[in-house]
């Protein structure tokens, strides 16, 4: 399928430099930070995809707005127009801000998660998983089997399989302290969640008497898709659409540093009274009083006016029309990717480029290094290294069912170029990846272990 890449929506004012440094100099960056790709120097990367999050470029009214920054310690102009966004986009009656998205989580677990107790998801990323887990909770993934299979062209992988979530929460009834909904799911290729699934996850969560709260780093993605994929929601604005979403919810986490597009940032939002105060005092001890909540008032300024640029549907479709681009001229070499193409980043079946590796000597790691020693491009391990665990009751060690490589794709940042040189990079890996080899962990800590773990080639 020929898919035509669009013109970039924005002029480029200003430029970084990058360098794509000697091969032997890639080879001892490697060295250095024990191939752990978390671990280099940006310097020493050409073509960044570890993360979406964080690494945009803000606009030119985004930096403007940086100017206005109220910088009092409470009640500063900043916060008030950040409030105003915040409640006419998603229409919580509390909100608060955070300095990115794993610190409202932290807040919302250290309240709500007792030891044993379990938190339902479609798929928890990373943070989230921790953050429970650090409390002694269980997260729990009831994503629908479709996800499974890279190769299935449903168009909203990212649902919750109603029926496992009904037969969940009977199950636990009385130790679900809430439930989420990740828009779209990150761990599982980026696939954004229906409204139609969204209204029987909110309906069976509300059955139960459990709080719903939705991780809503990505909702315009996924209420864009909703608008291209989702009979009846065509003619809906995004905004539009992403209200109704979070009308189905009692709550959210928001890492503003990827739909909001900027630098630093998060939101915590939700309805009940005697929660929100909760939250608060919590919010005090370990972020800033409650009109900051670790911000600079410049950095809520460029979350107000990012808020509204990643709900611009001109934009949305250059967005998502790069990963679907770039997801279409890697499968025309053969690599294998996550079907349809999601909306921050391209996933590559790792487990399928180097079948000869097992999922315990870490295939998607190794993929990873060798994307970088080919070209100096970095992306991210999905799989073993980031999510695999000893179940708590039998300490049997649980893989993930795919060994994934994440492409995410900083939002106005790079250009077709170097997404086809992104292609060029895989196909010359492609020729010699019978010989690639596994790797194994020379330290790793027991949360968050992809961020800081050092490895050893085999």
């Amino acid at each position: 399928m020929t898919v035509q890449y669009l013109p970039e929506m924005f002029r480029i004012k200003s430029v970084e430099r990058i360098r794509l440094i000697p091969r032997e100099a890639r080879e001892a960056a490697l060295k250095e930070a024990g191939y752990n790709l978390f671990l280099m120097n940006a310097e020493d990367v050409f073509i960044d995809l570890l993360t979406d999050s964080g690494t945009g470029a803000m606009s030119a009214e985004q930096w403007a707005a940086i100017m206005r920054g109220d910088e009092s310690y409470a009640g500063a102009r900043s916060f008030l127009r950040l409030k105003a966004a915040v409640e006419d986009i998603f229409g919580f009656k509390h909100f608060m801000p955070t300095h990115q998205g794993r610190a409202a989580e932290n807040i919302l677990a250290a309240c709500l998660v007792k030891p044993g107790q379990y938190v339902p998801s479609n798929m928890h990323f990373d943070t989230t998983d921790a953050n429970i887990r650090a409390r002694g909770g269980r997260p729990t993934n009831l994503v629908i089997d479709e996800a499974s299979d890279p190769s299935n062209p449903h168009p909203f992988k990212g649902n919750m399989d109603v029926a496992k979530l009904k037969a969940f929460l009977a199950e636990r009834r009385g130790q679900i302290p809430f439930g989420m909904m990740t828009v779209t799911n990150n761990a599982g290729g980026g696939q954004p969640v229906s409204m139609e699934n969204l209204k029987a996850v909110s309906a069976a969560y509300r059955e139960a008497g459990v709080p719903f709260f939705i991780d809503a780093a990505r909702y315009a993605e996924n209420a864009f898709f909703i608008k291209q994929r989702e009979a009846g929601y065509a003619d809906k604005s995004v905004k539009e659409i992403a209200r109704e979403m979070f009308s189905l919810a009692d709550g959210m986490t928001m890492s503003a540093k990827k739909d909001a597009i900027v630098n630093i940032g998060g939101l915590l939002c939700l309805n009940d009274d005697a929660l929100f105060q909760n939250l608060k005092n919590e919010l005090i001890l370990r972020e800033g009083f409650p009109t900051y909540g670790g911000l600079a008032g410049r950095d809520l300024e460029a979350i107000s006016v990012g808020l509204y640029e990643g709900l611009d549907e001109e934009y949305l479709a250059y967005r998502l029309g790069q990963t679907a681009y770039l997801t279409a001229k890697l499968n025309e070499i053969g690599v294998q990717t996550i079907q349809p193409a999601g909306g921050h980043g391209v996933y590559v079946n790792a487990g399928a480029m180097l079948p000869h590796i097992p999922p315990q000597e870490f295939p998607a790691q190794a993929l990873c290094v060798e994307l970088y020693r080919e070209g100096g491009v970095r992306g991210v391990e999905i799989g073993s290294v980031m999510f695999a665990h000893p179940d708590p009751e039998t300490g049997e060690m649980r893989y993930p069912a795919l060994e994934l490589l994440r492409l995410a794709i900083p939002r106005r940042v790079y250009t077709q170029s170097h997404l086809d040189y992104i292609v060029k990079t895989f196909a010359a890996v492609q020729v010699r990846a019978a010989g690639v080899k596994g790797y194994k962990f020379a330290y790793a800590p027991e949360l968050l272990r992809h961020f800081t773990a050092r490895f050893e080639p085999l």
